[in-house]
């Protein structure tokens, strides 16, 4: 007979010799344990029929890729540096510093001009720049930067061109022939006789190096103050903001017939224009592109020239200043004038104001902070004006006026040398 199920558990009696059937026995027994089946061997993996068997997955090493993230920043950070020193190295070097000096003054002031030369421009350009074919090479726009020593605000002071000065060697004529005569040097010389202020450094920049400037930072925005239509600066422009080009905006700072304050107007709207090409170039959309930041690098040094003792850090300055325009911590001047139409042995011209114009150059050699109130002068905030015709989208309308009428209550020909846009509260 076969064991049942319970038969592996039951006691097993244990036989000992030497006694017999029936004697009385302790029972002892011993308990033999259920031990579990064998677990059934498992089948070895088999890849799927062609395709290979599965390799084991190894672990990617941590870091790589903060690694690669870090070498992209350390190359983007070489070629944001990299490229400015490239274009520093093309700018043209121009002699700007003549025999007789003027004795140093505080602070430190640069000469910033607008070249308005056309003899390296083709005939398609002057077209589309719309430039004309005059020879020879004047200033456009004349502006002093003045940063001082003491802490206070940033300058730009704008000389008008038809300013009828003294010029060292050549008798009485307008500041911008000082220029087409003698060049940079004979210009920074003639300044420094009249204001006495001594020039530390020189930038010029002309009409086909401003455009490409504005061109590769995919134009600048300006907020119009008033219509615009002047068929000798190639422009026509309603008011209101807008975005121009390279061409319009150079037709912008330069045109003066569709302006009733003529080269004051024109002056101011050049200051304007220098403000916003420079929020511009800080953007994000300029900086963090490679392109637009090679191209406006490389757009600025190909149409510049500089003086022989002209540093990168001057430049640095020069271009802070510039800033500061649309931020308000530049104060954005104009010399003082009496009469915008004199009538001169050069022909219509610019007659200071001398007193108020000497007591500004004397507040600036001293180093004593400007303060547009104690100078009679108007500083503009382009930025709290442009802000506010942005949003509105409405812009004063300019008057028409003769040299000497008030204009907002502040004469042309008096203690005012700047006002703020025309007709602007």
């Amino acid at each position: 007979m076969s064991p049942g199920p319970d038969d592996a558990a039951r006691p097993i009696p244990i036989q000992r010799r030497g006694y017999e059937p029936g004697h009385q026995q302790i029972d002892r027994t011993r308990v033999i344990p259920l031990q579990p089946p064998p677990p059934r061997p498992t089948p070895p993996l088999t890849a799927p029929r062609g395709r290979e068997p599965m390799k084991p997955h190894r672990r990617r090493r941590r870091g790589g890729s903060g690694r690669a993230i870090a070498w992209v920043l350390a190359a983007w950070l070489v070629f944001l540096v990299a490229t400015p020193l490239i274009a520093w190295l093309r700018i043209e070097r121009v002699d700007a510093s003549p025999d007789a000096r003027a004795a140093s003054s505080s602070g430190t002031t640069y000469l910033l001009v607008g070249n308005d030369g056309r003899g390296d421009l083709s005939p398609e350009e002057r077209r589309r720049l719309g430039t004309g074919s005059s020879e020879g090479q004047r200033t456009d726009s004349i502006i002093l930067v003045h940063v001082p020593s003491t802490g206070g605000p940033r300058a730009l002071i704008s000389i008008p061109r038809d300013s009828f000065l003294e010029i060292p060697g050549q008798g009485s004529n307008k500041v911008n022939a000082a220029f087409a005569i003698g060049g940079p040097e004979l210009l920074v010389q003639t300044l420094e006789q009249r204001t006495g202020l001594r020039i530390d450094g020189y930038a010029e920049i002309g009409f086909a190096g401003f455009a490409g400037v504005v061109d590769s930072l995919g134009g600048v925005e300006i907020c119009v103050p008033f219509d615009m239509d002047d068929p000798k600066a190639h422009i026509n422009l309603k008011e209101g903001c807008q975005l121009l080009d390279g061409p319009t905006s150079l037709g912008y700072v330069r045109a003066r017939y569709s302006d009733p304050r003529g080269d004051l107007g024109r002056a101011e709207r050049q200051r304007q224009f220098l403000g916003a090409i420079m929020d511009r170039a800080a953007t994000p959309s300029t900086v963090l592109l490679p392109w637009r930041w090679w191209g406006f690098t490389q757009s600025a040094a190909s149409g510049m020239a500089i003086g022989d003792n002209t540093s990168m850090i001057d430049m640095g300055q020069i271009l802070l200043a510039m800033r500061g325009v649309s931020g308000g911590s530049t104060l954005s001047l104009q010399v003082p004038v009496a009469n915008m139409n004199a009538q001169t042995s050069a022909g219509s011209s610019v007659l200071w104001d001398d007193g108020a114009a000497d007591r500004l150059f004397q507040q600036l050699r001293d180093g004593e902070p400007l303060v547009a109130p104690s100078l009679e002068l108007r500083a503009l905030d382009l930025r709290a004006q442009s802000a506010a015709m942005c949003r509105s989208r409405e812009v004063p309308r300019a008057r028409h006026t003769r040299p000497g009428q008030a204009v907002s209550g502040v004469p042309i020909g008096g203690a005012a040398g700047s006002t703020s846009a025309a007709g602007a509260p």
